[in-house]
Formats: C-alpha cells, structure tokens, sequence
C-alpha cells in the first residue's frame, strides 16, 4: 500500500507542484483546502504523514489527535515552525521536518522589489496613470546609492539582499547575535548593535526567525530611536513588528513607509480571495488606507522555482523518515 501523504491549507499551486515531483516518488497524496484544525483532524485519519504550511497550526491539542490518528510525521512545507508547538510533538512521538531554504534569491530580490517601489512610488504612479493623471507631485523618491541599510539577521537570505544592496551602492548596518565577520569583510559591511542599526539606517528590513527574543523587536521603544522618515521592510514573520506601534509611527511620520509581506494576524486573511467581504481587523485595514504601505500576501517565495524546491525537499524528508536515513532538516526542540 502507497505511503499517505495528507496536505491541508492546500491551493492548486501546490497540487501541481506535489503531483508533479511525486511522479518520482508513487506516494498517496490527499489534499484539503481547509487549514489544519480540531474539527478537521478527522481527514488526517489513515495518513502516515501530514504536510502544513505556514497558517495551518499543530498545538498541543492537534498533535495528539495526528497521533490517536496513526500519523508519525509533520512535514512542514516552509522555513518556519514557531506554529508547531515541539515539545507537544515529541510527546506525541510525531516528528517534525521542515523546508529550510527553498529559494533565498525569490525572498531576497522581492525585498528588493518592496523597497523600489515605496521608495520611487511606482504603485501610485500606476494607479493615477490607470486614471488619467500624469502628474509627479507626490511621487519623489531618493537615490538608493550612499544610504545605509539596517540588517536585521543575516541567514541565506539576508545574505543575498546585502550583496544585492551593496551593488546598488548602498552602506549596509546588520545586526546577528552570531556575526559571520568573514562575511562582513567579502562584503564590506559592519556588524553593529540593534540601537547603532536604528539610530543609523534609512532602510530596515527583517530577516530573522520569530523567537521570543524577536517577538515585536520592531515595537514603539525601537522606532523611537530610529531616523525621521525611514523605512521598514517584513518579508520574515508578522509577529516581528507590532502592527499598532508601526501605526503610530506611520501616523506621526517616524516612519516614511513600509513594506510588508507579512502581518501578525494574518491566516484569516493570507492566501484567500476575501474580496466580496468587508475586511473586519481592524487594524489590517487601517495598515491598507496608509498610501505609503504596501501589504502583500506572503508571497515573497512564490516563485516557479522555490515551489519546485519546497516539493522536492518535502518530498525527500518523507523518503528519508521512511527509510530510517538521518533526517537533516529535522525540527528539535
């Protein structure tokens, strides 16, 4: 009998990818649209493995009924795991897999992509000129050349955005707990404290995993330190900037502009059509009447080539915990 693979939070995107990089595999692939939940746990039922995304969440309660289910593996098809609760997994003897980089140049360069288009306003120009309206007023931007941008944690992608920023000419600030100086030296930046980064940068952008420590480190005590007019990029997780400070900041113009992937409250919203809906969060929607803030969809990695990668990464995860080979992109506590 074929090895069952249950997906939830599904879309015909990943339907595509999976099927297509399972060709090689034979698997029994089962996918469901709704995100992971207590009264969907039923469907998970005769699986051997469930694959969730980043909006689909395995508390305490879910894992043990994967468990009572007969399931033994969370394959999580994204970098980030702060929505599975291990200790619970352990106890329920589910292990956990994860993607750990499936295209670091599509979230760098869509960073990238953010920052241009705050800064030279193009969303705006596109709209007036849908309208008829040719006019520039209001549309100034700066020179990216000679401006420094603050890097807050420097992985595999962090680490491309740089090399993209310093060949715009850019000065680069970052701040890691674990500086990589042999880095710093190939790309002529400096590793700084998180005050030195706020106080200096014209440019933030986040690129580190959502910890306790980095809960809210964009928050009201940090935007106070940093420049007039500066701005803000989240292409990591939501919960990395408090969303009423960064109003606050936006309203009294601290903050020039922000761009952001990602939004604390966001899987009631990300990844579906709610266009025929009265948006109810308040707090997202105010974000969305700021002309000076773009919100999309955490869609940074969406990409032809990452999908292809997150399947076949997944893919081989569920191959090697079948097998009994060492799982190298295993989540422990």
């Amino acid at each position: 009998m074929a090895y069952t693979i249950t997906f939830f939070g599904s879309k015909p995107y990943d339907e595509a990818s999976f099927t297509e990089k399972n060709k090689a595999y034979g698997y029994d692939l089962r996918f469901y649209k709704g995100h992971l939940n207590k009264n969907n746990l039923i469907l998970s039922q005769g699986s051997d493995a469930v694959c969730i995304f980043v909006n689909d969440y395995a508390d305490a309660e879910i894992l043990q009924g994967l468990a009572a289910n007969g399931v033994k593996l969370l394959a999580l098809r994204c970098a980030g795991f702060n929505n599975v609760d291990l200790s619970a997994a352990a106890a329920a003897g589910i292990t956990v897999v994860r993607v750990p980089a499936y295209s670091p140049y599509a979230v760098a360069e869509y960073t990238v992509a953010l920052m241009l288009t705050l800064n030279r306003k193009i969303h705006r120009a596109s709209w007036r000129t849908k309208d008829g309206n040719f006019s520039l007023h209001g549309l100034m931007g700066f020179d990216m050349h000679g401006k420094t941008a603050g890097i807050i944690g420097t992985g595999k992608i962090a680490r491309i955005l740089i090399h993209i920023l310093r060949g715009f000419g850019m000065n680069v600030l970052a701040y890691d707990p674990y500086p990589d100086h042999n880095f710093a030296r190939e790309e002529k930046i400096v590793y700084t404290s998180l005050d030195e980064l706020y106080h200096s940068s014209d440019v933030i952008s986040l690129h580190c995993p959502l910890t306790e420590q980095t809960k809210y480190i964009i928050n009201d005590y940090s935007i106070s330190k940093m420049k007039e007019g500066v701005m803000i990029i989240n292409t990591g997780r939501g919960q990395l900037i408090h969303t009423n400070a960064l109003i606050e900041g936006l309203k009294n113009k601290k903050i020039g502009s922000a761009g952001l992937d990602v939004y604390e409250e966001e899987s009631e919203y990300f990844y579906e059509d709610k266009s025929d809906k009265i948006i109810d969060d308040d707090v997202l929607a105010r974000l969305l009447s700021f002309n000076n803030v773009i919100v999309s969809s955490h869609q940074a990695f969406f990409t032809n080539e990452a999908l292809s990668n997150i399947a076949d990464t997944t893919l081989a995860n569920i191959r090697d915990f079948i097998h009994q080979k060492p799982l190298i992109n295993e989540v422990k506590l």
